[in-house]
């Protein structure tokens, strides 16, 4: 085959994967469902003309305190001398002219620019909690649903009229509104929603919002949510104990957290989705800004660390995310958010160890049906929002021009970089071309992998798992074990990669795998029984189960062929018998053990010896069914170079792909060629028949 039809037939069969591929992946996926977070109402981004706001010194405008001295003086007992004499000087003009709840001091604000001060104490905003009425009670807008919880899509004017039907404390159309306690530390201020609100405090429009220096938790969905905001900070502030997030913000532009701490949270505890897409169709790695920096904080016991859908143009440096299920994710997965497909974040110097927890056990033992207040987050239970694979650093779940340098990542029980592709029908767009839109251009280069920052060894089981899908990934050379075990490798300059490929979708096993996974819902508690990621071991993996029914039937069809046609042949027999050998170590190849280890492709090799071995002796009975198996034996050669030697470039499938297309026609043949009665071989050209030489004999 020449060069020019070779390319004629590639350009082909990339026309040919999303019309043919695609839609049956749809269908697969779409009868699963998807798996939402919660919903909001349709937004834009801002137009960017806003900035990161400066933290203002000075004397507040407003006060917020409790009134009991005697309580106000053991709270404050502890802290520095020249801190509880500020403390106690704002105790006393807070008395006299202070507001007891901070949502009475917002509701003061008069002017932009505006500072309250929270002092010591416990804020549960008890006037906020009381069960809407009158029109609010009646709200003409949509209903959702997230786990056990209902809620109504509210526009902006709809939380202007009701700002206490979601939220504890409301920050609306506010604009350079700054919010700090003035504790020692941030557990001195504490925001409670009693589980009561879906959000503690809601930043809502409110371009230049600072809040600085308390806590915020309990909530129904989110400690702090800032929502369609043109500069915001996050200084000092702890998130704990919410069905969802920590901190979430969303829409939102110039945005900064910094020395943050957030646990505890059924999602992440940092989520900065649909950031503002300032970088999109920027074709490089170097950007002229950032839409949200993230620096300095600490993430832990949460689902997973830091997440972002959409979280585009994200700086996020310095960082600890640890003893999460997971420490990171952005993702291109969930519909209705802003900004999709996910590109440009940047991720350098954090530390992402030890993420192996696994909060399913509470989905599975019940714990997560009881009531949202009797569940038990204070004493460390997490349910989980969506299907996430615990053990795992970070996750790119179709995303676009993200680079991760410099970063510690370690102590992973599944993997420490985790790259799978997102077809755009998953986030609601339909349209061919856009199918393999994502998981492009991600660079993994120059971290440390499988030791700590002193030094100590703490390796990842794997440091990277990698679906197959996209263009121009590539990884640092010391990234091993890695699964496959053959991977793009990054040039020191950015954009330059070796060995790379160009495929339109995943390994299909792989697939199959996520396809499974992703079945889990906690609103229902359905929690899918053949994924490791919910406790499957041995048999109970859809991979297992999966490589035992294909070893079956080839076991099957392939023996019943060998006895009816060429167990009288040498050459076939020592074939088939290489052949039960592949079977045998692509079933150990499935159990996960094995999967990054040699055992895949020494299977791949002894099964592609047995059928180019079967072929070779079918040729002269069965030469069209003899084609098509030394076919088969071919592309499972090349499938296995592609899995330990060289990913073979051009193609828009992977061989394994290739191999079960081939393998179903083989299948369906090689049981029609079984079910004939054997026939002799034709004698040589040239060679006498046994009756004519008798007979001139």
């Amino acid at each position: 085959m020449n060069k020019a039809l070779l390319f004629r037939l590639m350009r082909s069969l990339r026309k040919l994967v999303p019309a043919l591929i695609v839609p049956a992946l749809a269908a697969v996926l779409l009868g699963a469902g998807t798996a939402l977070a919660h919903e909001e109402r349709e937004l834009e981004f801002p137009d960017g003309s806003g900035s990161v706001p400066e933290y203002r010194e000075g004397e507040p405008d407003l006060l917020v305190c409790k009134t009991d001295p005697d309580d106000f003086a053991e709270r404050i007992a502890d802290f520095p001398e020249e801190l509880r004499e500020r403390n106690l000087e704002l105790f006393d003009r807070c008395l006299r002219e202070g507001y007891r709840h901070l949502q009475e001091a917002v509701d003061a604000v008069e002017e932009p620019g505006t500072s309250i001060a929270m002092l010591p104490g416990v804020y549960e905003e008890e006037p906020s909690r009381a069960e809407p009425s009158g029109e609010c009670a009646a709200l003409d807008a949509p209903w959702s649903r997230f786990g056990v919880t209902d809620y109504q899509i509210m526009t902006f004017e709809q939380h202007l009229q009701c700002p206490h039907n979601q939220n504890l404390v409301a920050v609306l159309g506010i604009e350079g509104l700054q919010i700090e306690g003035t504790g020692a530390s941030p557990e001195d201020v504490v925001l409670d929603a009693g589980y009561t609100r879906l959000n503690a405090l809601r930043a809502d429009l409110a371009n230049g919002v600072y809040l600085a220096n308390f806590t915020a938790q309990r909530t129904l969905f989110n400690a702090v949510y800032v929502l369609a905001t043109d500069g915001f900070v996050i200084d000092r502030l702890v998130g704990r104990w919410n069905e969802e997030y920590g901190f979430l913000t969303f829409a939102s532009d110039h945005g900064l957290y910094t020395d943050c701490e957030a646990y505890g949270n059924g999602d992440s505890g940092i989520y900065p989705g649909s950031a503002s897409d300032i970088n999109a169709g920027v074709d490089s790695y170097d950007v002229d800004r950032y839409a949200i920096e993230i620096t300095g904080c600490r993430s832990h016991h949460n689902m997973v660390g830091y997440s972002g859908t959409a979280g585009n143009s994200v700086w996020v440096h310095g960082n600890e995310f640890h003893h999460n299920q997971a420490g990171a994710s952005m993702d291109s997965v969930f519909p209705d958010h802003p900004g999709l497909p996910q590109n440009h974040a940047l991720f350098e110097n954090n530390l992402i160890h030890t993420n192996n927890q696994n909060y399913y056990r509470y989905v599975k033992d019940g714990t997560c049906a009881l009531p949202v207040a009797d569940r038990g987050y204070e004493d460390g239970v997490v349910c989980p929002a969506v299907s996430m694979p615990p053990g795992t650093g970070i996750i790119t779940a179709g995303g676009n021009w993200n680079l991760f340098r410099d970063n510690h990542v370690y102590g992973h029980q599944r993997t420490g970089f985790y790259l799978t592709s997102a077809p755009a029908f998953v986030r609601g767009e339909n349209a061919l071309g856009k199918q393999a839109d994502t998981s492009h251009r991600n660079r993994y280069a120059g971290n440390v992998l499988g030791k700590s920052e002193t030094g100590e060894s703490r390796p990842n089981k794997l440091d990277v798992w990698w679906d197959g899908q996209g263009k121009d990934n590539c990884w640092q050379s010391d990234a091993a074990p890695s699964n496959p075990p053959v991977l793009p490798e990054c040039g020191e300059q950015a954009g330059v990669v070796s060995g790379g490929s160009h495929r339109l979708v995943g390994e299909p096993a792989k697939m199959a795998h996520q396809l499974v996974c992703a079945e889990y819902d906690i609103g229902s508690a359905t929690v899918p029984g053949g994924c490791d990621w919910y406790g499957a071991r041995g048999i109970e993996r859809v991979e297992m189960q999966l490589a035992l029914a294909v070893a079956v039937v080839l076991a099957l069809v392939g023996g019943v062929l060998w006895w009816r046609h060429l167990r009288s042949s040498v050459p076939a027999t020592v074939a088939a018998a290489l052949g039960v050998a592949g079977l045998v170590l692509e079933i150990m190849g499935a159990t996960g053990s094995y999967a990054h280890t040699v055992v895949v492709p020494l299977a791949l090799l002894l099964l592609g010896l047995w059928w180019l071995g079967t072929g070779a002796a079918l040729r002269g009975t069965h030469p069209g069914f003899a084609a098509v198996t030394l076919l088969l034996g071919g592309v499972t050669l090349l499938d296995a170079v592609d899995k330990s030697v060289l990913l073979i470039p051009w193609l828009p499938l992977s061989p394994g792909w290739l191999r079960g297309l081939v393998g179903l026609v083989w299948v369906v043949w090689a049981v029609a060629v079984a079910a004939r009665r054997p026939q002799a071989a034709p004698e040589p050209a040239g060679r006498p028949a046994p009756g004519r030489a008798k007979a001139d004999a």
